[in-house]
């Protein structure tokens, strides 16, 4: 189901909690969210639709990808940017990685471990700072 957007900053600044087999469906109504979005945003935290949990939802090329519990386990080669935000106004400056390795969990509750770089890459920290209640 397609969401809110949450652009409350006390909000948006808790960290979230782990999330469990059972947020699922908080999954399934953040990628609804995104595809609803797809025209200006690339990637969404649960906490953008209100939900205090850590799932994201990303857009990378043609395909959306849901992770429950990211973490990121490496990172090399930092540079700084600058990002917008649905939830916010205007643009700021971010450092991030070039390329990164992160686990997470998938829809189906199964481990994955991938490596992303570049444009992924920086779509995934964006959207894992929302987790940690870290705000551009």
């Amino acid at each position: 189901m397609i969401k809110n957007i949450n652009k409350n900053q006390a909000s948006l600044q808790q960290i979230s909690q782990p999330a469990r087999s059972t947020d699922r469906q908080v999954g399934q109504d953040l990628a609804d969210t995104l595809a609803a979005h797809h025209d200006h945003c690339v990637g969404m935290a649960a906490n953008m639709i209100g939900v205090h949990k850590r799932i994201i939802a990303v857009s990378l090329g043609p395909v959306d990808l849901v992770m429950f519990n990211p973490v990121i386990t490496a990172k090399s080669q930092p540079y700084t940017t600058q990002e917008g935000c649905l939830s916010l106004r205007g643009q700021r400056p971010a450092k991030r990685y070039h390329q990164i390795q992160l686990a997470y969990r998938d829809m189906n509750w199964q481990n994955h471990h991938i490596k992303l770089t570049d444009l992924a890459a920086e779509i995934v920290q964006h959207e894992i700072d929302h987790c940690d209640g870290i705000l551009i």
